[in-house]
């Protein structure tokens, strides 16, 4: 009987009972004796198999929030892991394609006459929008890096832009609080200033391709503490969302139909936008909120076009393909929204699950400027006048690293379109890109001259613009 049993000890001893489960937790199948040699690889198959994918994918294994790049055996002996209960190891599908890491300036672009305040690349990414100080739009040729449109109209700097997510429409708005609706193809305003807010604009943001195609709706956020819905085809103010007692400092329009909004009144709140009712209150920061991201951005923003630039002849197959996107993104997990304060400290909210928030995340030693999520949802980066950045899973809001090197605030982040690169612009005048997966400095670029107040990473991942007070125009590529 004794040699039966040290037999089982020795069979069990080289494996390593594990439980896959996905970035929400749901466990996929049973816990299962593994042997200690398997890594990444033999997962991937094992991950492949037990869902019956067709077309096999590539997958990242997680435990603990840090990527499992070698086999389990050396994993337990070097983190000292205790094997008493199963390994929970979180599998994260992975963008099928690559994005090359950005190193070197393509073209310094010159023409606006005052800083450039915001930089939005359109969401096929064949475009580039730049606002500036100097009361202009601008929209670039990124073929031949120059100048494609000069759009005057404002009568004050030109705070944000904000691209129809079917790349049809670009809308401005500016510190004196009108709002201008652009053609792309020929830089023409389509109609007069859209006027209402009585202080500047703070906030852009455009109902989903996915809802509504073609796009006609999007919401406006002021200083003045209302939020707009507005209809580019009427030229009119649809609805006002007014019940903040304070300055709007964000806005956004998810995916399941509402708008939030953050205001420096400290509550966040949730609109319903037919009749433009509250539908709750999200409390909790002590202090203004300055940013919010959703985890579904990546596809807002992008409606129907993804990294191949596919293009659409009919709205419809555009609404139809986005909302296949948006689907796929989402899964079967609530949309998921990320608060970012004066009070130093983010949170994680379910809002269609709870009005309270699910974390709260905390480690910045200063205010936090932007947040965002990672086009797959399973980070969440935050930028902060501390000079860091800082990286959080997507779907727990647990810290996961620090990335430090700026010696400045940093003021705006941006991902690459496949999530394993993160970008960020500072007052110390430079862009960094970070690797997600080791978690360091992949690319310095020095070039600026002074602070870089605007960064974005093109949706198709080819290109990245940034914008600042030497109001010069930068492009880099990898």
């Amino acid at each position: 009987m004794e040699v039966v049993e040290g037999e089982e000890q020795r069979e069990t001893s080289n494996k390593v009972m594990c439980l896959l489960t996905d970035p929400e937790g749901t466990p996929l199948g049973v816990p299962m004796y593994l042997p200690q040699i398997a890594g990444p690889q033999q997962l991937q198959q094992m991950v492949n198999q037990l869902l019956n994918n067709e077309e096999k994918l590539p997958y990242s294994f997680y435990i603990s929030d840090k990527e499992l790049v070698v086999p389990l055996g050396t994993y337990l002996e070097k983190n000292k892991v205790s094997v008493e209960k199963a390994l929970s190891i979180v599998y994260q599908p992975q963008a099928v394609f690559r994005i090359r890491p950005v190193n070197r300036c393509s073209a310094t672009i010159s023409g606006h006459t005052e800083a450039v305040l915001s930089v939005a690349f359109s969401p096929d990414g064949q475009r580039l929008a730049s606002g500036s100080g100097d009361t202009t739009v601008r929209i670039w040729d990124l073929n031949t890096q120059t100048p494609l449109f000069t759009c005057p109209g404002h009568k004050n700097w030109v705070l944000c832009i904000a691209w129809s997510p079917d790349g049809k429409h670009l809308v401005s708005g500016s510190k004196a609080g009108e709002l201008l609706c652009w053609d792309p193809e020929t830089g023409k305003p389509s109609g007069n200033p859209l006027t209402g807010h009585k202080k500047w604009i703070t906030g852009i943001s455009w109902e989903p391709a996915h809802l509504n195609a073609p796009c006609r709706r999007f919401v406006s956020a002021s200083k003045d503490g209302d939020a707009r819905i507005w209809d580019i085809v009427t030229k009119k103010c649809v609805i006002c969302l007014s019940g903040h007692t304070l300055a709007i400092t964000c806005v956004k329009w998810g995916g399941d139909g509402v708008i939030y909004t953050g205001s420096q009144d400290c509550t966040i709140k949730v609109w319903e936008t037919s009749q433009g009712k509250l539908i709750r209150e999200l409390k909790g920061h002590g202090h203004w909120v300055n940013s919010l991201a959703l985890s579904t951005e990546y596809v807002l923003r992008t409606g129907a076009f993804d990294h191949t630039g596919k293009q659409y002849s009919s709205p419809e197959d555009m609404k139809k393909v986005a909302l296949e996107r948006y689907n796929k993104m989402k899964g079967n997990a609530p949309e998921r929204l990320v608060s970012g304060s004066d009070d130093f400290t983010m949170f994680l909210w379910e809002p269609f699950v709870s009005k309270h928030p699910k974390t709260r995340m905390t480690g910045h030693q200063q205010l936090v400027n932007h947040v965002y999520f990672s086009p797959d949802g399973q980070w969440v980066a935050s930028a902060s006048f501390d000079k860091s950045v800082k990286l959080w899973n997507g779907a727990t809001g647990k810290f996961v690293a620090a990335f430090r090197g700026h010696v400045g605030p940093v003021y705006q982040i941006s991902w690459s379109a496949d999530s394993r690169l993160l970008l960020s612009g500072s007052k110390d005048s430079t862009l960094k890109v970070w690797d997600i997966r080791t978690q360091k400095l992949k690319q310095d670029l020095p070039g600026h001259e002074d602070e870089v107040y605007a960064v974005d990473w093109s949706p198709d991942g080819e290109k990245v613009a940034s914008g600042g007070k030497d109001r010069v125009l930068k492009l880099w590529m990898g």
